[in-house]
């Protein structure tokens, strides 16, 4: 259960503009600014914020 599988998403593209569900899940991924990196947990639900928003955020393995 300690080796949690973990992604880095960082926001490389902004927010305005974009549809409110897209938004959401940037938000959701918990970025707030351009630019800004966060580690979360490589669940289905995370990787599929991801794949959503895959236009405006870059995903690394962790």
């Amino acid at each position: 259960m300690a080796d949690k599988k973990m992604m880095k998403v960082t926001l490389v593209r902004s927010t305005s503009g974009r549809l409110k569900k897209h938004q959401a899940c940037v938000r959701g991924l918990g970025l707030r600014k351009l630019n800004q990196s966060v580690e979360v947990e490589d669940t289905p639900s995370t990787r599929g914020m991801a794949n959503r928003v895959s236009y405006m955020v870059k995903v690394e393995e962790a």
